[in-house]
């Protein structure tokens, strides 16, 4: 995900995808605490995409 992709959407659909990668994560630590993760690079991968949004939220209700 690029942060210009995220910055092109609204703030109402980058919290339900916020909310969607906080599951992801949820399920990627699970994973890996029961050692069925197949791809240990996408847990890193989520951790930044939800600082990515998150950074960009924080941007534009700081614009309002």
């Amino acid at each position: 995900m690029k942060a210009s992709d995220v910055r092109a959407k609204t703030a109402d659909e980058l919290k339900d995808q916020l909310v969607d990668l906080k599951k992801e994560q949820f399920n990627l630590r699970f994973q890996r605490a029961t050692q069925q993760l197949e791809k240990p690079a996408q847990v890193k991968k989520v951790r930044r995409d939800i600082a990515r949004i998150k950074t960009i939220l924080g941007e534009k209700n700081a614009a309002k």
